[in-house]
């Protein structure tokens, strides 16, 4: 990997630049499980309605994964980076007249348009941030903007609670009010997202010119390699066959956690949404960035694969404490699942694409269409939780989904050449 000798100096404010996008879309991302119960509460949604939040989002990084490699490879990092904040910002501001029509549509239209700025930002800084600098420095200076990503699971959750979940009215309120009141109550709750999204669309807008006017070191890794032909000579490699499904399911449960986790501490240990925003934001959020870097640390001493498999046993009881106790132990224990996921992305993604070879571009682009998960098994547990009438029993949906976790670290993870294979 290879890059024109430049100093320390000339990199360092483009890589602040870059690392800044790491934290604003963990930031946006990790606002969505406040949206949930928000948008549920001001549309009467049922659970399964209130899910479609995490569908929009994750349907657009199924639909814009190729063409965003498509805008990279023809215009460079630069273009992309400008193009993913600008939808970013436009679907930032598209809040305020969601919020004013009160069209629940026209929410998941703004999280969409949200999404695919975000896919095109994530298929350009990953990259770009590891050539910003010396080579043999690359996973660290990833590392250290992922690093950003994980401070903002924690912060959003914390702040987007006090500005979006707002006391406003009780269920028994709402309920004795005329049917007019009742809307324009629901439409004054409704309308506290259009300031912080506001906000974040303005700074974006700010970040998306410093991009323009500051001029980005063109970045390349020069290293031969030839291409495979197309998609399919790709899926020739079981184990990347197995990432791709074992990545699948692995976002499908980590967007369950994350998203329905206020509805489900409510719901099993009785406390109000802002307690249970905290309890996201200093517990899930922190668990999860903390395991990261415990995990990595781990992994001098174990196998990926050996601790992946590990991780994902320790989530199936976990899983399971979490459908069947009560109170602040149940708590604990999604607490628990977030640490103990929180290796299983980067992991999954880096033993799929292990020996590859020229298939390696579109092995990635595979793993990274596959977190369409995100949209398909949240709409599951949720429905699970409407028929049921609790929200616990659809933790049977991470379960199932760390069990084919497990079984891509026991067995799926091995790489084994296709017969007559030419890289």
């Amino acid at each position: 990997m290879k890059s024109p000798a430049r100093s320390k100096h000339d990199l360092l404010l483009p890589f602040i630049l870059v690392t800044s996008l790491f934290f604003l879309w963990g930031f946006v991302h990790n606002l969505d499980p406040i949206l949930i119960p928000h948008l549920k509460k001001s549309f009467s949604l049922t659970t399964l309605q209130s899910s479609l939040v995490d569908s929009a989002v994750f349907i657009a990084y199924f639909l814009m994964a190729l063409p965003a490699g498509f805008i990279m490879k023809k215009y460079g990092y630069k273009a992309g980076i400008i193009t993913g904040l600008m939808l970013f910002a436009i679907g930032s501001f598209l809040f305020i007249p969601a919020a004013n029509t009160q069209q629940y549509l026209f929410f998941l239209m703004a999280l969409f348009i949200i999404a695919c700025g975000l896919t095109i930002l994530e298929t350009a800084a990953n990259p770009y941030a590891a050539l910003l600098g010396d080579p043999a420095t690359s996973t660290q200076r990833l590392n250290f903007a992922q690093s950003f990503n994980g401070l903002a699971a924690t912060i959003a959750p914390i702040i987007g609670a006090r500005i979006i979940l707002t006391k406003g009215f009780s269920d028994d309120e709402l309920n004795a009010m005329s049917t007019t009141a009742r809307q324009i109550a629901l439409a004054s709750e409704a309308s506290s997202v259009k300031t912080p999204y506001f906000i974040l669309g303005s700074i974006i807008l700010v970040i998306a010119v410093l991009f323009v006017l500051i001029k980005l070191p063109e970045m390349t890794d020069n290293r031969e390699q030839a291409t495979s032909k197309n998609i399919f000579h790709a899926f020739r490699h079981s184990h990347l066959r197995w990432a791709v499904t074992a990545q699948f399911f692995y976002v499908g449960a980590q967007v369950c956690v994350f998203s329905f986790f206020i509805l489900y501490a409510t719901k099993a240990a009785g406390i109000d949404k802002i307690k249970a925003a905290d309890y996201l934001g200093w517990g899930c959020g922190m668990a999860f960035m903390a395991g990261r870097f415990i995990g990595t640390f781990f992994m001098r001493f174990i196998k990926p694969e050996r601790l992946l498999a590990l991780y994902s046993f320790i989530n199936i009881v976990l899983c399971g404490v979490a459908i069947f106790s009560h109170g602040l132990i149940a708590v604990y224990a999604v607490i628990g699942i977030a640490f103990f996921m929180s290796i299983m992305f980067p992991t999954i993604f880096s033993l799929g694409i292990k020996d590859l070879g020229g298939d390696a571009k579109f092995g990635s682009s595979l793993i990274i269409m596959s977190i369409v998960g995100g949209a398909v098994l949240p709409p599951v547990l949720a429905r699970i939780s409407d028929v049921t009438d609790n929200i616990q029993n659809g933790y049977i949906i991470p379960l199932l989904c760390f069990v084919v976790v497990l079984a891509f670290g026991l067995k799926g993870y091995k790489v084994i050449k296709p017969a007559n294979y030419v890289a």
